[in-house]
Order: structure tokens, then C-alpha cells, then sequence
């Protein structure tokens, strides 16, 4: 396990560098939007069949138990947060064993399962992404509460808010039910998450939000199950080259997204943060990487 914790690392670091060249300024907190690749323990605390608290997950994190986090270990937001100095791991929004007091430097408000659709989320029943708004609101209301409404108000401006979903739409939702794929070819339901992404956007900004990464896709064709499954079917365990091609595809939407709102909404930061090359680098030469 430790090759994949030193993966994610890897990936936090090209994550950081792509946001600090854009933003240098002090950032006050990290806010976490999404679905299992940052959901911190959400799931944990919900009636869902999805879940990680049971081992081997968390046997790498401190104490050896499982946290709600779809890792062995740290995830790759918790590694983000370590970096800018704010602290080691960003706790989960319904966790009642924390609070506005921990939650003033970072929360999470992800849940695994999770799309931009919002029947994505229907089928494990999960947090929506409307929902996880509606807990930020609330957040935001605790948060004015704790600090006063102008440090309140400058602290949700300054700092950095990370939205990382989208892999589920396609793989748990368009490819394995027909309610999507019956109604939208490939490239519209493309389209349609990038518009659910763009209003999401615009709502955090309304909110105070200004600086943001939304994370692409990664080259989800070689995920473990779709490879798993390419060898039920006959394949030889080799990653799903359709898959990766949609999800380079949407990440190019994505692309064109960040575009768009940097001329649209006065005074954003955002940048796309996207895994897909350096992971498929990862997987196609792992001695690189330390094996």
C-alpha cells in the first residue's frame, strides 16, 4: 500500500502546483465537494450500503482504523490541506464528533456514490450535490456564528474550495442503467453534467466562493472493478480504452467550462485540476513511481 499512498501524494502535489500558480495568497480553509475519491466520512453517517468502515481501509491512516475514507489511508484533499499548512486531514461535515471549531479550517461535505446527476445518487442513496449545497449553507450560517459575520465572510472568499466528482454518472449510472443511456447519447449526457457542474459554480460563487478547482476525470476505464470486469467478460484484465476515451472527452468539456466561467463571473479563481495524464502515466510505467 505504500506505492499507493505515494501515488496520491504525487497527485496532491501536481494538484497543489496547478492551484498555487494561480492563487498564492493565504488560503484560511479547504472546502470538499464530492463524491468517494473525497469523502472524508460522510457515508459513515448516512442510511447507504456504501461505505468504508470496516478494514483494510484506514489501516495506513493514524490508528490503524477505518475513517470513512475510500483509502488505506490519507486521501488526496487530506494531503492538499497538509501542504497549504492548514492541518493533516479535513473532517467530514457529519461526523458528530467534530465541529464549527474544527470545521472553520476545512470541511467535507463529499459522499461517496455521489454525481453530478442527481440520479447517480439515487441509486446508493447518497448525498446529491444539492444537498451537499444545502450543508454548506448551513455550514455557512455556523461559521458567520463562530467567527462574526466579517471574518465569517472573508474566510469563506479566501478560501479554496475543491469539487471532485463525475466517475459515477458514467460508470454506476449511464453504462449499467437505462434511465440516461435510453435519453441522452454519450456526448449529450456529456453535456448535461458539464451544465449541473456550471450552475453548481455559479451557486458557490453567489455564496462567496472565489476560488475553486473542479476535478477532471481520471482514466476511469482502468479503474480495478472495470478491469476486474473486462476479464468476467473475456477480456485479459486490460483497462477499458472507451471508458478512458469518455473520460478525456468530458475533461476537455470540463476545460471549456473553466474557460467560460473565468469571463463570466468577476473576480473567480478557477482552474481545472486534471488526474488523467498523470495517472495514466502511473499506470503505464509504475517503475517511475517507485515499484
Amino acid at each position: 500500500m505504500e506505492k499507493t499512498g505515494s501515488s496520491f501524494i504525487f497527485l496532491a502535489f501536481f494538484l497543489l502546483q496547478t492551484l498555487i500558480k494561480h492563487e498564492a495568497t493565504k488560503v484560511p480553509a479547504i472546502i470538499v465537494f464530492g463524491d468517494s475519491s473525497v469523502d472524508s466520512g460522510n457515508n459513515n453517517h448516512i442510511s447507504t450500503v456504501l461505505k468504508s468502515n470496516f478494514p483494510p481501509y484506514g489501516r495506513d491512516f493514524d490508528g490503524g482504523k477505518p475513517t470513512g475514507r475510500f483509502s488505506n489511508g490519507k486521501i488526496v484533499t487530506d494531503f492538499i490541506s497538509q501542504a497549504f499548512g492548514i492541518k493533516a486531514t479535513i473532517p467530514a461535515y457529519l461526523d458528530p464528533s467534530f465541529n464549527i471549531t474544527d470545521f472553520v479550517t476545512g470541511v467535507c461535505f463529499a459522499s461517496a456514490g455521489t454525481g453530478y446527476d442527481n440520479a447517480t445518487s439515487d441509486i446508493f442513496s447518497v448525498i446529491p450535490l444539492w444537498k451537499q449545497l444545502e450543508y454548506y449553507k448551513e455550514y455557512q450560517t455556523k461559521l458567520r456564528d463562530y467567527l462574526g459575520a466579517s471574518k465569517g465572510n472573508a474566510t469563506i472568499a479566501k478560501s479554496l474550495y475543491l469539487i471532485s466528482l463525475g466517475t459515477n454518472d458514467f460508470l454506476e449510472n449511464y453504462f449499467l442503467l437505462p434511465r440516461r443511456s435510453s435519453k441522452f447519447s454519450v456526448e449529450e449526457y456529456q453535456s448535461f453534467l458539464v451544465r449541473v457542474a456550471a450552475e453548481f459554480v455559479r451557486e458557490l460563487y453567489k455564496l462567496g466562493a472565489r476560488k475553486m478547482s473542479i476535478g477532471g476525470l481520471p482514466p476511469m476505464g482502468c479503474l480495478p472493478l472495470e478491469r476486474t470486469s473486462s476479464v468476467v467478460f473475456g477480456g485479459g484484465g486490460e483497462c477499458v480504452e472507451k471508458y478512458n476515451g469518455i473520460a478525456k472527452d468530458f475533461n476537455g468539456k470540463l476545460m471549456g467550462l473553466v474557460e467560460m466561467l473565468e469571463k463570466e463571473l468577476g473576480g473567480i479563481r478557477i482552474v481545472l485540476s486534471n488526474p488523467f495524464d498523470v495517472l495514466s502515466d502511473m499506470i503505464d510505467h509504475p517503475s517511475y513511481f517507485g515499484e
